[in-house]
């Protein structure tokens, strides 16, 4: 027997009852969510420290393959910014954001690709296949999973893009096979040309695309704070009127904005935690309390 279940079988152990009643009450409470999400899909835009941290690296990859064991369809998009500037500079090619976004001439786009679709899916999927799903490396040009178009601001950022349109029927299929497709956010258009995609407009457009039960962003954003708690759940009309008081501020004003966005387009819910905090994706997924700001439409808000 493990030592973890020795020490579960001593019930001299000071606080051990308390723990299992603790751990047999997580996981009654998760039942209801297995069911109900059961066959869904959810889109996960994985990013921030999530991505960079060991030990985070490994609860987000427990996380997603826990989510698709149980039944769920699991779409990660994944972002790659530091390791793309990282990659740059080893080159000597210099890096310019405008707004938050990276300008991206003829010879960055090939370090997005080389960096994106490489390296960094790469690395993602053998994490999650590690921890005994199937994972599958898909970049947004294989079999045209992301058409892209150039973005409004093209003019001053170049190669940078939006999604045009998702091959919802290739993704279907990779989740009827019970793989997790890992996406890396680029894209083309019709002719030929490759466009960065920011992930979260990327993630954004293939939730929709797919009809998503939900889409979960993953970065190190604990949530909407309303002085010093966050906000469990936000509707429109409360939204609009915590950025008129200046709650709702800064990064966080397009952040809201894209989330209803996204919902107006069908999705069911989008959620904003924070990777930083370990297992806070099936905290937020599975307990009645969540980790952090789930934005619902009007009615599921009443």
């Amino acid at each position: 027997m493990s030592n973890v279940m020795n020490d579960l079988c001593r019930d001299s152990h000071p606080g051990m009852k308390e723990r299992q009643l603790a751990i047999g009450q997580v996981l009654i409470e998760a039942l209801p969510y297995i069911r109900q999400f059961e066959g869904k899909t959810f889109v996960i835009k994985y990013g921030g420290a999530a991505m960079i941290d060991d030990v985070l690296k490994n609860a987000f990859a427990q996380n997603v393959t826990l989510l698709r064991k149980v039944g769920i369809n699991v779409v990660v998009v994944h972002g790659g910014g530091n390791a793309i500037t990282n990659t740059a500079d080893s080159m000597g090619l210099h890096t310019t954001f405008v707004h938050g976004k990276r300008v991206t001439d003829r010879k960055m786009i090939d370090v997005v690709q080389m960096t994106l679709a490489g390296k960094v899916n790469q690395d993602i999927v053998r994490l999650i296949s590690g921890h005994g799903a199937k994972a599958v490396g898909v970049s947004g040009l294989d079999a045209r999973t992301i058409q892209a178009e150039p973005c409004t601001e093209a003019a001053h950022l170049g190669l940078v893009g939006e999604v045009a349109s998702v091959n919802t029927e290739y993704l279907d299929l990779l989740c009827q096979a019970k793989l997790i497709p890992v996406i890396a956010p680029i894209g083309f258009d019709n002719e030929g040309n490759i466009y960065n995609i920011n992930a979260d407009d990327a993630a954004s457009g293939i939730a929709i695309a797919l009809k998503a039960e939900k889409l979960i962003y993953v970065s190190d954003v604990e949530g909407v704070h309303c002085g010093d708690r966050i906000l469990k759940s936000v509707c429109k009309s409360e939204a609009a009127d915590l950025i008129e008081q200046g709650i709702i501020s800064g990064g966080m004003i397009p952040k809201s904005l894209s989330a209803y966005r996204t919902l107006d387009a069908g999705v069911g819910k989008v959620h904003l935690i924070d990777g930083r905090f370990v297992h806070s994706l099936l905290l937020e997924i599975f307990t009645n309390a969540g980790v952090g700001t789930q934005f619902v439409s009007e009615k599921e808000s009443q």
